[in-house]
């Protein structure tokens, strides 16, 4: 696992980049899978307090580029919060302010498509930041739109709602380390490429074909359920 340290200009080279284009085989396009454990789900009064990502390419997990870190902050967080995650304010004093962990969010995500599990979440929280650095976020691939397509296809229908324990569940697939954010970014990686590889069988799945670009993942959920 490689701890990136944050560098000048995160935002310019993350610009520069661009992202893979949409018409571009899936397995030639390198996606990211990101996961945020948070002090509660609201983003107008809640924090991040620790980033996992783990890159995927050529369809395949890349294990010596993951990132993780926690986020300093002096925010308690709300009590289911903390009963899933675990992690309280002393936990955290030694950890990299939110201005470090966003740059390394940025420079692990550079030319990257990203891929959330429930991606609203991620999305409240990282498009602001972005955003205040004058980049957007791209739009992302979703686990759970892609599991819910994948099953429709398979049984004729899908759960309204789909967590990600039972997602892997239904591809086979061991959880890795719950409600950690390397674990569940590592988990929904493989989520994501057992899901475009299912997909990919019946018709040639691209960057374009599995990005989420609607809002078919709605409402808030509760700690726990993802």
């Amino acid at each position: 696992m490689k701890l990136l340290a944050p560098r000048e200009g995160a935002a310019a080279e993350f610009a520069r980049a661009g992202r893979p284009p949409e018409d571009l085989p899936w397995r030639q396009a390198r996606f990211c899978a990101l996961d945020l454990e948070l002090t509660g789900l609201d983003q107008r009064k809640n924090d991040i307090i620790a980033i996992g990502a783990v890159p995927i390419e050529d369809g395949r997990v890349v294990l010596g580029d993951c990132m993780y870190t926690l986020v300093r902050t002096t925010k308690r967080s709300e009590h289911e919060a903390v009963l899933v995650h675990k992690l309280r304010v002393p936990d955290l004093v030694d950890a990299p302010p939110l201005d470090e962990a966003v740059d390394m969010v940025l420079e692990v995500l550079s030319g990257s498509v990203p891929v959330f599990h429930t991606a609203w979440v991620e999305q409240s929280f990282l498009g602001p930041l972005l955003r205040k650095r004058r980049v957007r976020l791209p739009a992302p691939a979703d686990t759970e739109v892609l599991g819910r397509v994948w099953l429709r296809a398979r049984d004729g229908h899908a759960p309204q709602g789909l967590s990600l324990e039972y997602l892997s569940s239904l591809l086979g697939q061991p959880v890795e380390t719950p409600h950690h954010a390397l674990g569940d970014a590592l988990t929904t990686a493989k989520a994501f490429i057992a899901l475009a590889t299912h997909l990919d069988a019946p018709a040639p799945q691209t960057v374009g074909s599995l990005v989420a670009t609607d809002a078919r993942t709605q409402g808030p959920r509760r700690f726990g359920a993802g």
